[in-house]
């Protein structure tokens, strides 16, 4: 069903700096009024009593394998898992197939959005050591993401003279993966045995810090915004936090690398633990939380990167790296703040607002008269068992199975409509292309 006004009230407006009650009117798509608004007949209305009512969850770093790689998720089926997520809008990276390296395939990638996603959608374009004609002609987009390790296809960048010529033409935000490519391969060729622990040892901290500190040091030479992806090092922190007075460089880090250390999550799941950049030992884990909490890392991602069952029953050194992130990374985030390890303002200013701040993203990011009504109401209370059975995505299976959690989105609302709610799906719900202040 498609209203046209919807009225939440009584619920707990939250952001990252105030937590207040209100009622929220919905008109048209957009937010239309704020405050007292019990008087107010609207079409449909949410009781959202002991709610939280928060800006939509935006997740910056997505990979939704599509076109090509469809038998391990697709934009409907990663878009339905976001909304059950309580996500309205994410960014999708380009290691498609066939890549996303013209604006032709880009446009492509609209279009099959237009027709596949629940929730709104942009797309990065892939930089290449000889695409830079199709980097000058980016508009309307999130940014351009550059492997510097770890690539598929035709994406990796690993020419110092082919980075600086990216860095010095983009009009976009430059993120990266951020892993050097020759210290991997010299890395991977030392590596003996099938034991998923190795993967820590295959792609050590050097290969993120030196990928890093090159990326920054451009950055900061043409003054460019660069935006550092699943950051996974405490050494990398120091790096950001030293030059993060210069306003041109953010980053992010995911649940699993804030939640996961090394070597008990590959003892206890083995390949559904492995990703790029890995899971690391303890003492990263724990300045990731550092720099979270004194501001350094700005926002959390997903990295949500799907394989199916049989990928990832594979042995060590065939196994793909990545997991899916989209439907369990609130409710993981939230379950901190039921533990009184961060706050519920933490988790919009992460998870919402600084995405959009660091993005430009137009009318989204914040709950105000006139931006678009992307909402997702929490139920701080919910207790619920994390469970494979459970994910909308194609993979089916999260490395989260069997967590009990505290803190759960029981509504999401995209552009005004009802795309989640009571725990079922409105499939006939479509997303828009996200729009920039460009």
């Amino acid at each position: 069903m498609i209203y046209k006004n919807i009225l939440i009230k009584n619920g707990f407006l939250a952001n990252s700096k105030t937590i207040s009650k209100a009622d929220i009117l919905i008109s048209n798509g957009k937010i239309s009024d704020i405050g007292s608004l019990s008087e107010i007949e609207a079409d449909y209305t949410i009781d959202a009593s002991d709610k939280y009512v928060v800006s939509g969850i935006i997740d910056p770093q997505v990979h939704f394998r599509d076109p090509g790689l469809t038998h391990k998720e697709d934009l409907n089926t990663g878009s339905m898992s976001a909304a059950a997520g309580g996500i309205t809008t994410f960014f999708e990276m380009p290691n498609t197939n066939p890549s996303t390296i013209t604006i032709e395939k880009l446009n492509e990638k609209y279009q099959n959005a237009d027709q596949k996603s629940l929730v709104n959608y942009s797309f990065f374009l892939g930089a290449t050591p000889d695409n830079i004609n199709e980097i000058k002609k980016l508009e309307g987009n999130c940014g351009i993401k550059i492997f510097m390790g770890s690539s598929t296809g035709d994406l990796l960048v690993d020419n110092d003279a082919a980075l600086e010529e990216i860095f010095k033409l983009s009009n976009r935000v430059i993120a990266i993966h951020g892993e050097d490519e020759q210290i991997l391969k010299e890395s991977a060729s030392l590596i003996k045995g099938e034991a998923f622990s190795n993967h820590t040892k295959a792609r050590p901290v050097e290969a993120a810090v030196e990928a890093t500190t090159k990326a920054i040091n451009l950055a900061l030479k043409y003054e460019k915004r660069l935006h550092v992806l699943h950051l996974s090092t405490a050494e990398e922190v120091k790096i950001i936090r030293e030059h993060k007075a210069t306003g041109l460089i953010t980053c992010e880090t995911t649940p699993q690398h804030l939640l996961m250390h090394a070597p008990d999550i590959y003892d206890k799941i083995g390949a559904f633990a492995q990703m790029n950049p890995p899971i690391r030992g303890k003492r990263h884990q724990d300045e990731l939380w550092r720099g979270l909490l004194d501001g350094t890392i700005d926002c959390i991602a997903t990295d949500h990167a799907p394989h199916t069952l049989d990928e990832k029953h594979l042995p060590y050194g065939q196994a793909p790296s990545g997991m899916p992130g989209v439907q369990t990374s609130l409710t993981l985030m939230l379950n901190q703040v039921s533990k009184g390890i961060i706050s519920l303002k933490d988790v919009i200013k992460w998870m919402s607002e600084n995405p959009a701040k660091i993005y430009k993203v137009k009318n989204k990011g914040a709950i105000e008269i006139g931006y678009d009504a992307d909402i997702t109401i929490i139920d701080m209370n919910k207790e619920k068992t994390i469970l494979n059975n459970d994910m909308h995505s194609k993979c089916g299976w999260t490395a989260f199975d069997g967590e009990k959690t505290k803190g759960w989105p029981i509504t999401t609302i995209v552009n005004g409509n009802i795309v989640y709610e009571n725990e079922n799906l409105n499939l006939d719900i479509r997303g828009k292309k996200v729009l920039f202040n460009y």
